[in-house]
């Protein structure tokens, strides 16, 4: 089944969206740069993705991420030299993988992080009018699901 094209209206709605997004998204590494103790907007996702799969494998992590295997890896030597990711124990049957843990020093430094990045973005959003409030609210459910497979 050929999915159907996009209305002109979804088009345009799409275009808008994407830009705004854009522009959000370079606030949020604005903010990333300024407040991440020194890590790559890149690093920092790491540990929220090895946060989320505790005990996941470097390869795996590589896929989640859509990163090669070889950038991955210096990444993660990278936050295991600061103390931020550990490896765990080799795993039956193959001995050769290790999964990734977080240090507690990373569990701070996420905790921190986010509440920062949320701290941030409720003085933006504080900013709008009632009427924006209440559109912003009603778009989190359909912005949500469009970010869904």
């Amino acid at each position: 089944m050929t999915p159907r094209k996009p209305s002109v209206r979804a088009t345009g709605i799409a275009e808008d969206l994407r830009g705004a997004l854009k522009l959000l998204m370079r606030e949020f590494r604005r903010d990333a740069e300024r407040g991440d103790a020194g890590l790559s907007l890149m690093q920092t996702m790491l540990l929220a993705t090895v946060l989320e799969n505790p005990g996941i494998g470097v390869a795996d992590l590589a896929r989640l991420q859509n990163v090669r295997g070889p950038t991955i890896s210096g990444q993660v030597k990278a936050l295991e030299a600061a103390g931020l990711l550990e490896r765990s124990a080799p795993v039956p049957p193959d001995r050769r993988r290790t999964g990734l843990q977080l240090t507690p020093a990373a569990h701070e430094h996420l905790q921190r992080i986010q509440k920062e990045r949320l701290d941030w973005l409720a003085h933006r959003v504080a900013r709008l009018d009632a009427a924006q409030l209440d559109a912003l609210a009603a778009a989190i459910e359909p912005l949500t699901a469009i970010a869904r497979p």
